[in-house]
């Protein structure tokens, strides 16, 4: 009898557990995992409070308790079925849900959609044109392109984070389509970015960073690529005594590059490229992947919103070597704080 009851315990299946279907995330499994709403909501409370409920107006950790609904389900002003979970904290007796203070406050958009967008613009490293979200999740345009800027805006790094330290390589390009290509009533305009981007006025000039150590980058919109311009974005993004620079033969890094640990150079006018382990093939090779996505999936991006598109490829670009599961987690991770309205766009 005892032998018939271990057999029968081997061979019970255990239910897969939230860690479990994390594990082999895919679309996939996402479809089947999300079609039900209240799974949704669930799935992202562990997401984003593995350690138990965190109040959102007081902060405290593991004191919330979950409120249930009366008759078993909530409804909405208009009588509709409502899947928000509310939780009220011990402390501070104030209600919450998942979603206050996150990108997903105030969002009349399934919480199921958002997750598959999440996904979606986290594991496609040409990233998602808003139309092809609005053609898979079924919703507007003008909602997918909203909900993809809300989700570069968790993309973006902390205002907090640290500074970079080690062999930082630097480069800088030029974002925009060729002047003899615009239509020809964009060509009598007058041109208020003339002089804005070094030898190239028609574009707009990008500076990215990549630590050589950790693969990180950090991407910004900048002015112009002379000397005083590039020293204070380098400036707030790198530790510079502590660092090595990696650039090529550009004089606007010269007397930065004095104030590094030491400052090695590549001329690619003389077709020298890599000498030993000095290079810029790091920042080249996100420029390629930068601009193919742009020109592929985006077609075109005003100099407004490209902050938020280079916080897009520096997120998947920095992340890269995770999973996409880890990298959708991470994600999730920072949505908390970056809560953006249509008004400010």
């Amino acid at each position: 009898m005892s032998a018939a009851i271990a057999r029968a315990s081997r061979l019970t299946v255990i239910p897969p557990t939230y860690n479990d279907y994390m594990e082999k995330l895919n679309i996939s499994v996402i479809v089947k995992r999300f079609s039900d709403e209240s799974a949704a909501w669930e799935c992202l409370e562990e997401m984003r409070w593995p350690n138990g409920p965190v109040c959102p107006h007081c902060g405290v950790i593991g004191t919330a308790y979950f409120i249930q609904p009366k008759n078993g389900h909530r409804t909405t002003s208009t009588g509709k079925v409502s899947y928000r979970r509310l939780w009220k904290c011990a402390d501070c007796r104030k209600p919450f849900s998942v979603l206050v203070g996150t990108i997903f406050e105030r969002s009349q958009v399934p919480l199921s959609k958002w997750l598959l967008a999440l996904y979606m613009m986290s594991a496609s490293k040409n990233g998602v044109a808003a139309f092809e979200i609005h053609r898979t999740l079924g919703v507007t345009n003008k909602t997918a392109w909203f909900m993809m800027m809300r989700i570069r805006e968790a993309m973006k790094r902390g205002e907090l984070a640290a500074p970079m330290v080690g062999t930082i390589v630097a480069d800088e390009t030029y974002i925009g389509g060729k002047k003899k290509n615009q239509h020809q009533q964009g060509r009598k305009r007058p041109n208020s970015s003339k002089g804005l981007a070094g030898h190239q006025p028609d574009k707009t000039a990008v500076l990215s960073l990549v630590n050589k150590r950790t693969g990180e980058v950090r991407s910004r919109v900048v002015a112009n690529v002379e000397g005083p311009i590039l020293e204070a974005a380098i400036r707030e993004e790198v530790q510079v005594s502590a660092s090595i620079l990696h650039t090529d033969k550009g004089s606007w890094y010269n007397l930065l590059g004095t104030e590094f640990k030491n400052h090695h150079t590549v001329d690619h006018h003389r077709f020298e490229f890599v000498r030993g382990d000095i290079s810029t093939n790091q920042a080249e090779n996100y420029f390629g992947q930068l601009k193919r996505s742009i020109d592929g999936t985006h077609h075109r991006v005003s100099r407004t919103h490209l902050p938020r598109y280079l916080a897009e490829f520096d997120f998947r670009y920095s992340t890269r070597k995770m999973s996409d599961t880890a990298r959708m987690e991470q994600l999730v991770s920072q949505t908390a704080g970056r809560r953006l309205t249509y008004e400010s766009l």
